[in-house]
């Protein structure tokens, strides 16, 4: 990944360590700042393409620096990196641009993946706030999905399913393929299947799918 990455958080040993991380894995940090008005200036100075930005920041909050950042640098990817699964905070965030919405208890190499998804074009959003998500699309185009089959889950396989119930709870590919005993190999094609078989472009939008009709994990077949 040879994009250039902007860290804004005003927590001093978080953003250090965000940085040593992010450094170590091959990801060139241009600035880390600890204040919303040092972010804007460290955009405008260092044109990065990804931003990681703190939700919960004095003077100006998180949502006020994407909006900023958003009439500014309208291809800017910014990505919220925070503490709170506060559905509002979510809606907004996505509502004014962002393109991720992660938590900060999130696993360094899952953090490099969504960075690497985002870059690709893709919005990510923490596995485990699908259910936050699945109750915010229940109130807008849920009715759309009605309209759709009964069952949009017929085509999948027994394995398949279990594997979509697993992502509905907000398990990643590496604690799937643990509790599954199988290889993250198998699981990711696994996962493609199921994008593929429900016509969804993320596993994010399939686990809220599965989220929405009920599904769960102990509802599932065993192959």
């Amino acid at each position: 990944m040879n994009e250039k990455v902007l860290l804004i958080d005003d927590h001093t040993l978080f953003r250090a360590g965000l940085e040593d991380l992010l450094t170590r894995r091959g990801i060139r940090v241009v600035a880390a700042v600890g204040s919303g008005d040092e972010g804007l200036a460290a955009a405008a100075a260092f044109a990065p393409d990804v931003v990681l930005l703190d939700m919960r920041m004095p003077q100006m909050d998180g949502l006020s620096v994407l909006r900023q950042l958003r009439k500014h640098h309208p291809n800017l990817r910014v990505v919220m990196l925070t503490t709170s699964s506060n559905e509002n905070d979510l809606v907004e965030a996505l509502r004014s641009g962002a393109r991720g919405y992660l938590l900060k208890d999130i696993e360094p190499d899952e953090l490099v993946l969504a960075l690497r998804e985002i870059v690709a074009g893709k919005t990510v959003v923490a596995p485990e706030l699908a259910p936050v998500l699945a109750r915010v699309v229940q109130g807008g185009d849920a009715h759309a999905r009605e309209d759709k089959a009964a069952n949009p889950f017929s085509e999948l396989t027994p394995r398949e399913y279990e594997i979509l119930t697993l992502l509905a709870e907000g398990q990643s590919n590496k604690v799937i393929a643990r509790n599954l005993g199988i290889s993250d190999g198998t699981v990711k094609l696994h996962v493609k299947a199921i994008l593929r078989k429900l016509n969804v472009s993320s596993r994010i939008t399939a686990a809220v799918m599965a989220v929405e009709h009920g599904i769960r994990a102990e509802s599932a077949n065993s192959e």
